[in-house]
């Protein structure tokens, strides 16, 4: 890989260095099978867990898969690409990153293959998800240009979380910090309408809700795929994410390049 990188164009030039990255996170994607068996395994789990489990008594009448998939979909997709934080940190507290800025290339390829190597591999997850949930009962009603609109939510989300997880990575001071924003955006995703509907939540938590950025989401996602009313969701989405994408993404380039100034 350094003498493709290092044949590559340089630093003005071209999209052949991201592309070298990206494949360089794929490749370490593949050679880690841990995390590459959780990330195609936590979403089978927990769509079997609640689907089988806790579907019954939420739901007798068998209509529990519909509401819970939207759920499933979106956690995973935060879950895994909180991951980018540690391919970052791992290659900033190792060297690799300050080796990367000696050769002729771009310096900030090496997030810009982060960050797409991440959103591939999530979206396969995404994809493994779904067809899951088609073999176990599934049924959306959404049209061609409604599913063209769900996954670019579903993108919009992978690329915020993911850009975030490049800032914290940056910002992290050990590879066990940064695994941390892992388990901090899975939990979020319980204090929304992934699971039950905000009514059934005690009185005190249906504020948080119904007002934190990933209700929003899986409500646009729901209605787009099952038909249930979006209302004002859809621009909470794009104000709560593409915020985020767009403070993430310069929190990522002041970190780099500050490093860079070191």
């Amino acid at each position: 890989m350094t003498t493709a990188l290092a044949t590559a164009p340089r630093r003005s030039g071209g999209l052949a260095v991201e592309a070298e990255f990206v494949r360089r996170g794929i490749r370490h994607t593949l050679r880690n099978p841990d995390a590459l068996i959780t990330s195609l395994a936590l979403p089978v789990i927990l769509l079997l867990l609640f689907v089988y489990v806790f579907g019954g008594a939420i739901s007798p009448g068998g209509e529990y898969v519909d509401y819970v998939v939207p759920g499933i979909i979106v956690l995973c997709a935060m879950f895994g690409s909180a991951g980018t934080a540690v391919g970052v940190c791992t290659d900033k507290v190792t060297g690799v990153m300050d080796r990367f800025r000696t050769m002729p290339i771009r310096g900030a390829a090496v997030l810009v293959g982060h960050v797409v190597a991440s959103l591939l591999r999530n979206m396969v997850a995404t994809a493994l998800v779904i067809g899951l949930a088609f073999a176990i009962g599934f049924r959306p009603d959404a049209t061609v240009l409604e599913w063209v609109a769900a996954i670019a939510v579903i993108v919009l989300v992978v690329l915020a979380v993911t850009w975030l997880a490049t800032a914290a990575g940056l910002l992290a001071g050990s590879v066990e910090s940064a695994n941390a924003l892992g388990f901090a955006v899975m939990f979020l995703p319980y204090l929304s309408s992934a699971f039950v509907p905000v009514d059934t939540l005690p009185s005190w938590l249906q504020g948080v809700a119904r007002h934190q950025p990933v209700t929003p989401v899986i409500e646009t996602l729901r209605g787009l795929l099952v038909g249930t009313p979006i209302g004002r969701q859809g621009w909470w989405v794009l104000v709560w994410w593409g915020g985020l994408l767009v403070v993430s993404v310069i929190a990522s380039s002041h970190l780099f390049r500050r490093r860079a100034g070191r």
